[in-house]
């Protein structure tokens, strides 16, 4: 089946950017000049996916405000002849049928996704996940859909990291070689943050799924683990026993912006990237005392 949904978990409460989230949701903090859940949108977008379902919860209203029409900022835009500004706002609002649902209890990645079980109904869906923001010329989303054209079953897009780093992370374990230029895999298993001696590959799971119907199933079925929450990893463990699952390495930069020093990576290399911006944002990097000492030292 064609894949026409994408759900968007977004009721976590965002502790590793407080107080900056104290008041605000993790999934506005703006990159550049755009929040950060815009950039996954917008790559849902461009895949052909404009079927949005947000997973929200208390104190996420500014998501939805972002995404509705505004009609009084639109009217004084009009009034003061910003039309570029106007069109940008007005591309906010048009791009998306969104949807939302609440979860009311922060319990699990796995139990967020379940929320949406109503209104993705019986139908394959993919899942994107807002701290994971990717750069590539291809979105990752439209790698794993043509992936997905020619495997037909749940894909997980996962990412070679360094082996200090696998304990950060879900690890899959490889059922048979890949396939498709060395980035198609049939996933045998999956662990949870696994130590370095005990991960059975480097390859890690980052925040693009897609997911057959079936993972419903699987969650409910799936038992609460630490703290009462629901994994969508366990429920994924649970499918691998009826359907086969593939891992996908895509082609890109991933940036954790759940990170701080990663969404500072984000940002300036997202702004080295504008017309507008990177010649004088480059400039000025090469004013800053600290890096031409450390270029001069080396």
């Amino acid at each position: 089946m064609k894949i026409r949904k994408a759900v968007f978990p977004a009721a976590g409460l965002g502790t590793r950017f407080l107080p900056a989230t104290k008041a605000q949701p993790k999934e506005m903090l703006t990159l550049v000049d755009k929040p950060i859940i815009q950039y996954v949108v917008e790559e849902a977008v461009q895949a052909g996916l404009d079927n949005i379902i947000l997973v929200t919860g208390r104190g996420k209203n500014a998501i939805e405000d972002h995404f509705d029409v505004s009609y009084e900022l639109e009217a004084i835009l009009t009034a003061r002849n910003k039309l570029d500004l106007l069109q940008q706002v007005r591309q906010i609002s048009d791009m998306i049928h969104v949807a939302y649902v609440r979860q009311k209890e922060a319990l699990g990645l796995g139990h967020a996704v379940l929320m949406a079980e109503t209104l993705v109904g019986e139908e394959p869906f993919a899942v994107f996940l807002g701290d994971d923001i990717i750069d590539a010329a291809v979105p990752c989303m439209k790698q794993m859909l043509d992936v997905y054209n020619t495997t037909g079953g749940s894909i997980l897009a996962v990412m070679e990291v360094e082996r200090e780093a696998v304990s950060r992370y879900g690890i899959i374990e490889i059922r048979k070689d890949a396939a498709n230029g060395g980035r198609v895999f049939r996933i045998r298993d999956m662990i949870e943050k696994p130590s370095p001696e005990d991960a059975p590959s480097r390859l890690a799971v980052i925040g693009r799924y897609i997911l057959s119907p079936a993972i419903f199933r699987a969650l409910e079925e799936t038992r609460p683990g630490a703290g009462g929450e629901i994994q969508l990893t366990d429920g994924i463990r649970h499918l691998l026993e009826t359907e086969r699952v593939y891992a996908f390495r895509f082609e890109g930069k991933r940036f954790d912006a759940g990170d701080k020093l990663e969404f500072l990576k984000a940002t300036v290399e997202f702004a080295l990237k504008r017309g507008d911006l990177g010649p004088a944002l480059r400039e000025y990097l090469r004013t800053l005392p600290c890096l031409n000492e450390k270029t001069s030292k080396s």
